[in-house]
């Protein structure tokens, strides 16, 4: 499980093709991996891998086909910076929202709007998740726990707006129009949907 508040963003600096997976090395730095031990689960750019070879302050993880056919790390390359989480602890702050790692699928960049203080950055998804991205409600990109601003219905997007921490410390100050994200639907959110559906849809055929 993860908080969605990303502690750093990391360069890839090897990436390794392979049958049926991508092996891929990140450098974290010797601080960041202290305590960190093969087969712990890590959040990269929202998608839950399991660290491999540690050695010093790089981690090698390798990311399978059906995982690169259902989020952005298909296009991972040497020196672009991913967002990175380290699993929670028993007792740790939750200063997001709970997180799977189990990322929804991929949307769109088509608008980043930057003012002095902040970024308003609008996103587009498939039309079936809508229902479950609501204004004020959570939501998980590239494994960043955000509050959606505004949700248009009709044109399939919303917006998030990022504090300048927020882009300090994840890789949205390099986003632009065009990028792909991993998006992670609220799991709470997506289940009293489904369950109100699902009882609106009985009491119909009464």
């Amino acid at each position: 499980m993860f908080t969605g508040i990303v502690q750093l963003n990391a360069p890839v600096v090897s990436v390794i093709k392979r049958s049926g997976l991508l092996h891929v090395a990140l450098e974290l730095g010797e601080a960041f991996v202290i305590g960190l031990e093969r087969g712990a689960s890590v959040a990269v750019d929202g998608v839950c891998l399991t660290a491999l070879d540690i050695k010093g302050g790089r981690v090698a993880f390798d990311v399978m086909q059906e995982t690169l056919e259902k989020t952005s790390l298909s296009s991972l390359a040497i020196g672009r910076r991913v967002n990175v989480e380290r699993s929670t602890r028993f007792g740790d702050e939750v200063g997001g929202h709970v997180v799977s790692g189990h990322v929804t699928g991929v949307g769109e960049i088509i608008d980043v709007r930057q003012s002095e203080n902040n970024q308003v950055v609008t996103f587009r998804v498939p039309q079936t998740w809508m229902k479950y991205i609501l204004p004020k409600g959570f939501i998980a990109l590239d494994g960043a726990s955000l509050t959606i601003v505004d949700v248009d219905r009709v044109n399939n997007t919303f917006t998030v707006a990022l504090i300048p921490e927020t882009l300090r410390l994840t890789t949205f100050g390099w986003k632009r129009e065009g990028d792909r994200v991993n998006v992670e639907i609220d799991s709470r959110t997506q289940s009293i949907v489904d369950t109100v559906e699902s009882y609106l849809e009985q009491r119909r055929s009464v």
